[in-house]
């Protein structure tokens, strides 16, 4: 007797299947995104829209000691993901990104200002009181003269870090 073959499979239909490959890759990424869940802290991981049945499997990962248990929860959580709204918890990243990237531009101004009012003086002290006129001139001058007596004799920067950090609170960042 002669086998049957099977009908061949259309190409269209090859072509909107995904691979064993990229299934294994997507869980991957799906399992990774569950071990960024389970590093952040518990204040950070509330913005995030997740299930209770997600949340529980979070905080049980806590509990599990053993790699292959850790390894298989994993797994699990993985799972669990794939039923959560991906897209509203990346909306999450995005704007912990975005506010992250904010903190670091403010962060990138003040060293800026630091070291304009360190070289320039006076002239730079003015320029900073226009644009943020309650700050204490007093204070601010003699933290930079402070700073730049340990920049001449090559002292580390104690003063340098207080004006930074009298900056940040003036401007409160």
């Amino acid at each position: 007797m002669r086998k049957q073959r099977p009908d061949p499979v259309e190409v269209e239909e090859q072509e909107e299947r995904p691979s064993k490959s990229q299934l294994k890759r997507e869980m991957h990424a799906l399992q990774a995104l569950g071990e960024t869940l389970i590093a952040m802290r518990p204040a950070e991981r509330a913005r995030f829209p997740l299930s209770d049945d997600m949340l529980r499997a979070i905080e049980e990962t806590s509990r599990i000691r053993s790699h292959e248990g850790r390894r298989r929860h994993m797994q699990y959580v993985g799972k669990l993901i794939r039923k959560e709204d991906l897209t509203a918890i990346q909306a999450v990243f995005d704007s912990i990104d975005q506010e992250q990237e904010q903190r670091d531009h403010a962060f990138h101004r003040l060293e800026k200002w630091r070291e304009r009012l360190i070289d320039e003086g006076d002239a730079a002290v003015d320029l900073f009181m226009a644009e943020h006129p309650d700050a204490d001139r007093q204070t601010l001058r003699q933290l930079i003269r402070n700073a730049q007596r340990e920049r001449e004799q090559g002292k580390p920067p104690t003063s340098s870090r207080k004006l930074f950090k009298h900056l940040r609170e003036t401007l409160s960042l």
